[in-house]
């Protein structure tokens, strides 16, 4: 697909980190782009530096999903890009005893499953709702009528201590890839899921110092954390480059996670 002003996008979790790196870079080639998040602020700051819109949408809520994917194609037309970086993660033992009392405690259940709804079933909405709407679009010279660009994690493979819930989230939209690509491969939509490493996001510059040092010292090359822009990157030549598609690509620096 090439990218100039015909083609909207619509980025979730758009307002920060990898979201925005990848609105920013789709918005320099002309795309139109609404970024979905919760962070209102945030998302409608970067929306207007980028000329973009932006709309308050919870990935969880039907009602939600479905309202802002009616306003954004209202304001920047119909998405031919959807792609879905709205995520986030917790750490609980799977059972753990407290040192002081003895007492025996498992994953509270409410809390893994938030994690299933935001990051699996949300990612899911988002992709069946914006592929049932880009079906009604007429294919392009290629044949193709859009693309859906995940968010996955290498967690999805090489999960950490706690990290139970965030890896079976993140292995469930690796799992989904290749079927919903092939879906909707009658369609001309292509569906690519991206596994970022350790990535320099909001959520990462709020660790100490010298826990930031620590973990660019555990990627074998290069010994830094990742980029947005470089998840940005690839998640553009996804879109650009029309053979990639069923794909889930490792973005890590060969890091393979330890158990902690």
């Amino acid at each position: 697909m090439q990218l100039d002003a015909s083609i909207a996008a619509v980025v979730t979790g758009g307002a920060s980190g990898l979201g925005a790196a990848t609105a920013r870079r789709l918005a320099v080639h002309g795309v139109k782009v609404s970024l979905f998040d919760l962070n209102v602020e945030q998302g409608e700051r970067v929306a207007g530096e980028i000329g973009g819109a932006f709309c308050r949408v919870d990935v969880t809520s039907d009602d939600q999903v479905d309202a802002g994917f009616a306003r954004s194609r209202g304001l920047i037309g119909h998405e031919r890009i959807l792609v879905n970086c709205a995520g986030t993660g917790n750490a609980f033992r799977t059972v753990s005893r407290d040192r002081e009392t003895g007492e025996i405690k498992h994953f509270p259940l409410d809390a893994f499953e938030v994690i299933i709804q935001i990051n699996l079933i949300g990612t899911f909405r988002c992709i069946a709702k914006s592929a049932a709407g880009m079906l009604t679009l007429p294919p392009l010279a290629d044949g193709e009528r859009g693309v859906i660009i995940n968010t996955a994690s290498v967690a999805a493979e090489d999960g950490q201590i706690g990290q139970a819930a965030y890896s079976a989230s993140k292995a469930g939209v690796v799992g989904l890839t290749l079927p919903v690509a092939r879906d909707l491969m009658g369609d001309g939509i292509r569906v690519n899921t991206i596994l970022p490493g350790i990535f320099d996001t909001p959520l990462l510059q709020r660790a100490p110092e010298r826990v930031k040092t620590a973990l660019a010292a555990s990627v074998p090359f290069p010994k830094r954390l990742g980029r947005p822009d470089e998840y940005a990157a690839l998640a553009e030549l996804m879109i650009t480059n029309g053979y990639f598609n069923g794909e889930s690509v490792r973005l890590d620096g060969a890091i393979r996670m330890m158990p902690r």
